[in-house]
């Protein structure tokens, strides 16, 4: 397997990489995101054989496909190591613990009033309580993993909203060879976000409040990436989701999620994905061109609805810093979709010249339109339905409304992103199609809006009782990217 740049083509061509070559890094050279020359495919026989499987062993099967360069004897010993009870044992899990992402059914009815099934798949149980965790956790292993086998060394540099920081963290904390960098945006995340980050003291940590938005964060993050001669000076690796290994770890609780949900492979289910920044939506679109019976994917935005509006209407419209709202989804709180070039290389059917010109203009003029309407940039928005590709937008009162109703209905606490994923999905929902709505953190992250809805406040799994008391350390920066170079700079001593 083999992976090329989504913005690699006649005119600026680049060498084939396989998994191991990219898997320390973010951007390709020619700023562009890796994806494999094709997707792997999966039988029908195969996917009988993975419902008897437990979660590390299918995620072994699935990554195995992707990750032909690992030896198959040291992949399985790593899912093992990652996908372990213990490891997603906190007290919500309880005796689900071992099944890593149990399934919740919710009896529902659709606008008709017929009845289906509206599943939420429990994708927080790891050690920071959200669904980062899935893939951080084998992250981290798989970087210490190929460090080690190199005697190199690498400096993490990443941008968070809330959730990938504090997962990258505690995937990476006391690992050798490994320094974390963290940008976030100030003042912008839950308390409990916050202070799960800057509260931990390992020496390898370093967190950095930019005074600006996330995007903000995320352009930076990209501009190191891009600066090559940095980069390599500094031992520069990523962990946000334009890191390759972050997508593909994902694809696997697609297959978990359908494998439980289901008894034959003739069946098929729909994903409701809350989504911001486009990754966690994208391994199930790649779950889907695998080959996985995926009927709808449906994108779930907060009010800062980007993705929204262009599978409404073929318009990619980022907005600027002062028109991203600061909302109670916040890990949402997203302008601009990093991995969304991902799925507009296969929709532009991989012409890799189209999609660098299209996100260069993303980056001079703001966007770009595929309706097909006078003056567009082309009219590939037509074929968006085939991909199975839906959405929907959500706001507070929504958000306030959708909590109350799960917490009365079914007894269940939800957070405010997975809200936002209910809300939505309960617009698409279709007989014999089963509903599955990606869980996202736990209730207790956001309890400022949990106590708002319900007048109470979240339960905390244990340890985390008294998280926002504890001492924090970081520092809060302009965003300047020079500056935040130099902080870089100082701290390794490259």
């Amino acid at each position: 397997m083999q992976y090329v740049s989504t913005r690699s083509g006649h005119a600026q061509p680049s060498t084939p990489q396989q998994f191991s070559d990219i898997l320390l890094g973010g951007l390709a050279p020619d700023g562009g995101l890796y994806l494999p020359e094709q997707y792997p495919q999966v039988s029908g026989a195969e996917l009988d054989a993975w419902r008897k499987l437990s979660y590390a062993d299918l995620a072994f099967e699935v990554l195995k496909k992707f990750a032909t360069d690992i030896p198959d004897a040291d992949l399985k010993a790593l899912t093992h190591q990652t996908y372990r009870a213990e490891v997603y044992c906190n007290a919500r899990a309880g005796e689900h613990a071992a099944q890593i992402t149990p399934l919740r059914v919710l009896e529902a009815s659709n606008a008709k009033g017929e009845s289906c099934r509206l599943i939420l798949q429990a994708l927080s149980n790891g050690p920071t309580l959200a669904f980062k965790d899935m893939a951080m956790q084998l992250l981290g292993n798989l970087f210490e993993y190929t460090l080690a086998k190199q005697h190199a060394e690498l400096n993490i540099f990443g941008a968070t909203s809330g959730d990938t920081g504090s997962a990258a963290e505690y995937a990476m904390r006391g690992k050798l060879g490994i320094r974390v960098f963290m940008l976030s945006p100030h003042k912008k995340m839950s308390a409990f976000q916050t202070a799960q980050m800057f509260s931990l003291q390992d020496p390898n940590i370093f967190n950095i409040a930019i005074e600006g938005v996330f995007d903000d964060c995320q352009d930076m993050v990209k501009a190191v990436s891009n600066d090559l001669d940095f980069k390599a000076r500094q031992k520069i690796g990523t962990v946000n989701s334009i890191n390759w290994a972050r997508v593909v770890a994902q694809v696997v609780y697609y297959f978990r999620g359908y494998l439980a949900a289901t008894s034959s492979n003739d069946q098929k289910v729909s994903f409701t994905v809350p989504s911001g920044n486009f990754g966690n939506i994208c391994a199930g679109h790649i779950a889907r061109m695998m080959g996985l019976p995926i009927d709808k994917l449906v994108a779930a935005t907060n009010e800062n609805d980007v993705l929204d509006e262009f599978f409404r209407t073929g318009v990619y419209r980022v907005r600027k810093s002062a028109e991203t709202y600061h909302t109670s989804s916040p890990s949402m709180d997203i302008s601009k979709a990093s991995n969304f070039e991902r799925f507009i290389f296969d929709l532009l059917g991989r012409d890799s010249e189209r999609v660098r010109a299209l996100f260069h203009k993303v980056e001079t003029a703001g966007g770009f339109d595929l309706s097909g309407q006078p003056g567009s940039d082309g009219d590939e928005f037509a074929k968006v339905a085939q991909y199975g590709f839906r959405s929907g937008k959500s706001t507070h009162q929504g958000r306030l409304d959708t909590i109350r109703d799960v917490q009365d209905e079914y007894g269940i606490t939800i957070d405010t992103h997975t809200a936002d994923g209910i809300k939505v999905a309960r617009d698409y929902l279709t007989p014999g199609v089963p509903m599955i709505v990606l869980e996202t953190a736990l209730a207790a992250k956001f309890n400022e809006t949990i106590l708002e809805a319900l007048g109470t406040d979240a339960e905390r799994p244990a340890g985390f009782e008294d998280i926002e008391a504890l001492p924090q350390r970081f520092v809060v920066m302009a965003a300047d990217i020079a500056k935040v170079k130099d902080f870089i700079a100082e701290r390794t001593g490259l």
